[in-house]
């Protein structure tokens, strides 16, 4: 029998009750990247039906996560930041690979939203060149969601590249 997902299982320790929704869905996201592991490089870069790729997906699980804390830490995203997100999207790594760097990714952020003093939630964030306003707790509660709906993703396309089988590596040589 498969376990109960990660908010069914009960009060994590060491976080206050009003983070504790996002550190479930940053685990749960990390739990639901195992999806894609079995999945072989043309069906990680296919896109099927113009979506985006399993690939893409787990590339932008990494860059998002680090952009959305920069944020919520106060920051504004250097070139590095910026480099990263150009190159979301371009067929690098597998999927081993890919799931390791994304639930890294994610597990790092469970961990820092422990550290987040609660006193620092409301306070004012601002997102983007635009500078958008926000919150610590708004960019964290949105990092959670966001994680949550890219595993979903995850998951579906993933169903789909494989449903395709051997028409895959066909689709992929004709550029669909």
């Amino acid at each position: 029998m498969s376990k109960p997902e990660v908010w069914l299982r009960g009060p994590l320790e060491g976080f206050p009750p009003i983070l504790m929704p996002v550190a479930q869905a940053l685990l749960q996201a990390s739990e639901d990247l195992g999806a894609a592991l079995d999945l072989t490089p043309e069906q990680l870069w296919l896109r099927p039906g113009g979506a985006a790729s399993v690939g893409f997906h787990l590339q932008h699980l990494v860059g998002s996560t680090d952009r959305l804390l920069t944020y919520a830490a106060g920051g504004q995203l250097s070139e590095e930041q910026l480099g990263f997100l150009r190159g979301e999207g371009e067929p690098s790594g597998h999927a081993a690979q890919l799931v390791a760097q994304a639930r890294e990714a994610l597990e790092g952020a469970v961990e820092g939203i422990r550290r987040t003093p609660e006193t620092s939630l409301l306070e004012p964030r601002e997102v983007g060149r635009a500078r958008l306003p926000s919150t610590v707790l708004g960019l964290l509660y949105h990092l959670g969601e966001h994680s949550s709906r890219h595993a979903g993703q995850i998951i579906t396309t993933a169903k789909v590249v494989r449903g395709l089988g051997g028409l895959a590596k066909e689709r992929i040589n004709r550029g669909e």
